[in-house]
């Protein structure tokens, strides 16, 4: 049980730490809500890896086989998502707080969750990179504790990555404090965007 737990514990914060337009997304949409909505948002994405990692275990390298000849239109989708998220966001920073809040329809925990595991899910990379380790240690994938241990330990990572959003939310509550992050949060995103391209 423990060997395999934590080879899924380092290869969930494997994919889990490099912050990519996920991180930045989670941190952002925390810092404009609240730490419940980042939070859910954070296990969105650690649901995803979770399923990636499951899906390596049971099907290694036919399911990257699979995914291989898709990947680059797999790639345009999510960059195209993430631009889209990047120009409403950056919409939004100049909205007047009671306009945005009216025009848009209220962010909570289950939408968050919902649309972060759906983006999350558009990254091939990651079904692949739990492939490669799967593939790597023999085929011997280590199954449902292999699978624990990643999706435990990139919950754990997102979860600090909505707490430092949240945290900087209440540091720069102000008008010009949210349009700031706004505007850097999805400068941050489209670049991640562009770099998937």
């Amino acid at each position: 049980m423990s060997a395999p737990f934590l080879a899924g514990v380092a290869a969930g914060y494997g994919i889990a730490v490099p912050v990519g337009a996920i991180g930045v997304l989670i941190a952002g949409l925390s810092a404009r809500t609240s730490l419940r909505v980042g939070a859910a948002a954070g296990l969105g994405a650690a649901t995803a890896d979770g399923i990636y990692a499951a899906v390596a275990v049971v099907g290694g390298a036919a399911v990257a086989g699979l995914i291989a000849p898709v990947a680059t239109p797999l790639r345009w989708v999510a960059a195209a998502v993430l631009l889209g998220l990047a120009a409403v966001t950056a919409r939004g920073a100049f909205k007047k707080p009671g306009a945005a809040a009216r025009s848009a329809r209220p962010a909570t925990a289950l939408r968050a969750y919902a649309g972060i595991l759906a983006l999350t899910l558009l990254n091939p990379a990651t079904v692949i990179y739990f492939g490669a380790l799967v593939l790597g240690r023999g085929g011997a994938g280590g199954g449902v504790w292999f699978v624990a241990g990643a999706f435990l330990a990139s919950a754990s990572w997102q979860l600090l990555i909505a707490g430092g959003g949240s945290l900087i939310g209440r540091l720069l509550t102000g008008d010009r404090g949210r349009m700031l992050t706004a505007l850097a949060s999805s400068a941050m995103i489209a670049i991640m965007a562009v770099k998937l391209l």
